[in-house]
């Protein structure tokens, strides 16, 4: 290959390592924000329906339960969909049941969104609220969604996910929490959101009546149909999901490789939403947020190579490779020594590699057929 050849993959490398984390949210941001149109403050409430999924939730189940009947919001119908859990979840939800709870239970596992399906046919309420029995609603939360979707153009609304660490000191993954919601509120002024948080959103019931597919995670799909509804799907950062540090760090790893794979089949039985004439700037989103994403630890890899081939032709080329081998030297150590990764530094470090590891593994296990569809929740 000719050095001018190299030369233009390795700009094509950086190009693909910068572009989603940070070309994207800049070109959201140099685009107009959606000017809301005014809403009649006395227009009614819509009915809401809690639907809370359950995969052998009894050590938080009651805990949930608990914090569902503090919601403020009145009347609120709560089911909890069980994905045929075998422990003494189901048990725990009847000791509910005087109390107004509802149990809807899948009757052999098949995944989360199965559940939930269940549920939603299930549901009577005009508007639907999913959450995960690991995640806090604040009392008023429930209350402030209903207020937003009070506006017929908002489809859905996701919750700004609080995480807390069992030390309350920041870790990676807070930081990367919080650049999330930063760029859902961008892309939530835009077009919408391309994908809500999973663990607390919401959704008109019309918006998914015969629509629902227990094949594709429901806050990717969620989305989708609010946006082929003629809807936006927006965040509100007065509605807050909270939830702890994963209690065995060595478990995080598979869970982003499943979120991963997930989304990547989420995004491959609905191409379409790709096609930019057909859903416009929602498509640049798309592929923003989730395509580019996901190619970013192969633009890193290309840009290690060129790297190490350009050295020696230019003192900035072999800048450019000193810099990548003095973070990955980091890593390493971080990973042979973790008690360094108290250091802000090298824990941003850490995280950012091991998510890209795990983006890397989920796009050879994606293109090696490898679809999830079942789901244990993760101990928090």
């Amino acid at each position: 290959m000719s050095p001018t050849a190299v030369i233009a993959l390795f700009w094509i490398a950086l190009f693909g390592c910068v572009a989603s984390y940070v070309l994207y949210p800049l070109v959201l941001k140099l685009l107009p924000a959606r000017q809301a149109k005014p809403v009649d403050p006395n227009s009614p409430l819509p009915s809401v329906s809690l639907i809370i999924a359950c995969r052998n939730e009894s050590v938080r189940l009651r805990g949930k339960l608990d914090n569902a009947l503090r919601i403020e919001h009145k009347p609120l119908e709560i089911i909890v969909a069980s994905d045929a859990s075998d422990d003494d979840s189901d048990a725990i939800v009847q000791e509910y049941a005087s109390r107004g709870v509802r149990l809807v239970r899948s009757p052999e596992r098949r995944g989360k969104e199965y559940a939930q399906g269940l549920a939603v046919a299930a549901a009577t309420g005009e508007v639907l609220v999913f959450s995960d029995a690991g995640t806090e609603l604040p009392p008023d939360s429930i209350g402030i969604i209903a207020e937003d979707l009070r506006d017929p153009a908002i489809g859905a609304v996701s919750s700004e996910d609080v995480f807390i660490s069992s030390d309350g000191k920041l870790v990676g993954e807070g930081a990367y929490v919080r650049y999330e919601m930063w760029l859902r509120r961008l892309e939530s002024q835009r077009a919408g959101l391309v994908g809500l948080s999973g663990s607390f959103f919401a959704v008109r019931r019309s918006v998914v009546t015969g629509r629902w597919d227990p094949s594709i995670p429901s806050d990717f799909t969620c989305a989708l149909h609010t946006v082929r509804a003629g809807k936006l799907a927006i965040t509100d950062g007065r509605v807050r999901g909270i939830y702890r540090d994963i209690k065995d760090p060595s478990k995080e790893y598979g869970r982003k490789l499943r979120t991963v794979v997930r989304g990547m089949t989420a995004v491959a039985r609905s191409a379409e939403v790709l096609n930019p004439f057909r859903y416009g700037l929602f498509a640049f989103q798309v592929w923003g947020h989730k395509i580019m994403r996901w190619l970013v630890p192969w633009f890193m890899l290309l840009l290690l190579v060129t790297s190490i081939v350009l050295a020696p032709r230019h003192v900035f080329f072999s800048t450019m490779l000193a810099l990548q081998i003095a973070g990955y030297a980091v890593v390493l150590l971080g990973h042979v020594a973790p008690g360094i990764r108290s250091l802000v530094p090298v824990r941003l470090a850490y995280f950012f590699v091991q998510a890209n590891l795990a983006l890397l593994h989920a796009g050879i296990e994606f293109l090696r057929g490898r679809r999830i569809v079942t789901w244990e929740p993760s101990a928090r």
